[in-house]
């Protein structure tokens, strides 16, 4: 996909353009909105100008579009639609030990039953070890903390994601 190619689809096929990358559907409304758009760098100043404006509400929805780090299975189910551009971005588990997956899984859930969604991170180049004690830090947070903390980690991924969704073709 190019920029002239996003710019010139339907508003349908540019909201599902869109939600490869993040899937809060006041963001992707935005973003497809506010098209044309003429080079990358005000794509992006495009996207997190529209995050800011995004309620907690849709933060949450964007959160549920994710797999839980470290869960295969949940990898597996989540938003097919996603497969391509996010392909790779927890492969820090993949060379993860036994006892750290258990570990994460553990802390996910916990996570999870605090704070009502999943932990959310950056998780590109990042370690299963880093993801673990970044979300051991994290969890005794607030869930009014960690809502911010998720959606700074939510547009850096997004951002990502816009990227990799711009360089496929």
């Amino acid at each position: 996909m190019t920029l002239n190619e996003l710019n010139t689809l339907d508003n349908t096929s540019a909201y599902t353009w869109f939600e490869q990358c993040c899937a809060a559907p006041q963001w992707i409304q935005q973003m497809v909105a506010a098209r044309p758009y003429y080079t990358l760098v005000e794509l992006r100043a495009a996207a997190e100008l529209a995050w800011s404006k995004c309620s907690e509400s849709d933060f949450i929805e964007a959160f549920k579009a994710h797999p839980m780090i470290g869960d295969v299975d949940s990898l597996r189910k989540k938003f097919a639609n996603t497969k391509t551009i996010a392909a790779g971005e927890q492969s820090g588990t993949a060379a993860a030990s036994e006892q750290v997956l258990q570990q994460l899984k553990s802390a996910n859930h916990a996570y999870l039953n605090t704070h009502g969604f999943i932990f959310i991170i950056c998780a590109t180049g990042l370690s299963a070890e880093q993801m673990l004690t970044e979300l051991e830090k994290r969890l005794p947070n607030t869930t009014e903390q960690e809502i911010q903390n998720a959606g700074a980690e939510q547009i850096k991924i997004t951002l990502l994601r816009l990227n990799k969704a711009l360089a496929i073709n």
